[in-house]
């Protein structure tokens, strides 16, 4: 029987060709993080979709044998809630456009459990440094248990919209938001990446939209889509006067356009995509932009 080291690697590569990595600590990464450690013991329950009605599954594993997580699929922690450790191929394809190198910072805002936390620092390494925020009151400090072996890593249960993780070379948002916040774009460095999810609300609780990046460049913050994605919505980053211009842009196609954040104060154009006093999502080439 092949060993549980053998399935992590096999999945590893599952996830590669899932997600179409190209990190290749990135997906060293995924076959060094022992995944059980974070679902709580087995058996464990798998999300599964059902394609004719739209649903979701709840399909237990045959039992708690490790083995048995090492796969592209969502699996519960909590049923009850819904609350799953996420889909690997969908959280390593946005790590894998985070770009992330040895000896960086990063901050993870909605790090749940802590899983794609420890993912992001095994690729940074013991010489760089990840700040997770987590505001749900128990997986919060479920998390920080599950990452004392990860030295690098401090874990804050908090809203992680008004923590201030410092300079950071990269930011994973993992809840919907209206906008990137004044401040995560104040944090990152020259070069710095932020990758968070612009969504319009479908539900009270859940939204759909494009996943951007965000780069801070010399002469602005460039803005490339990265993907689609329907996510949890992040309640405290979502500006009300904002949701209907999304709600246009998503329509419209224009979301799907947007190149540059600008900063700079200015009348709403034809090339805002959302325009608000601190922030405006632009279809504008960053180029064309003032500089910040």
């Amino acid at each position: 029987m092949p060993s549980l080291d053998d399935y992590r690697r096999f999945y590893a590569e599952e996830v590669q060709l899932a997600a179409g990595l190209t990190s290749s600590a990135l997906i060293d990464a995924l076959g060094r993080v022992p995944r059980e450690k974070f679902l709580g013991p087995g058996p464990w329950t798998v999300a599964r979709p059902d394609l004719l009605t739209g649903t979701v599954q709840s399909v237990p594993t045959a039992d708690a044998d490790p083995r048995r997580v090492y796969h592209n699929i969502l699996i519960f922690m909590d049923a009850s809630r819904n609350l799953t450790n996420g889909q690997p191929g969908t959280l390593a394809h946005y790590i894998n456009a985070l770009d992330l190198v040895p000896g960086e910072r990063v901050y993870h805002l909605g790090a749940g459990g802590g899983y794609y936390t420890a993912i992001m620092a095994e690729v940074v390494g013991p010489g760089g440094k990840v700040t997770a925020s987590e505001v749900h009151p128990e997986l919060g400090p479920r998390a920080k248990q599950n990452l004392e072996a990860w030295p690098q890593v401090t874990v804050h249960t908090e809203d992680g919209t008004q923590f201030d993780p410092g300079e950071c070379d990269a930011m994973l948002i993992n809840a919907g938001v209206t906008h990137p916040l004044p401040l995560w774009l104040d944090r990152l460095r020259p070069g710095g990446r932020l990758l968070l999810p612009i969504t319009v609300p479908m539900t009270p609780t859940l939204g759909r939209g494009v996943m951007l990046k965000i780069t801070r460049q010399p002469a602005g913050y460039a803005v490339q889509l990265v993907t689609y994605v329907g996510i949890y919505s992040c309640t405290s980053a979502r500006d009300s006067q904002l949701e209907p211009q999304l709600a246009k842009a998503l329509t419209s196609g224009a979301l799907m356009k947007i190149k540059s954040v600008r900063r700079d104060p200015h009348e709403p154009d034809e090339t805002c995509v959302a325009h608000a006093s601190e922030v405006c999502l632009s279809v504008a080439e960053l180029s064309a932009t003032p500089a910040t």
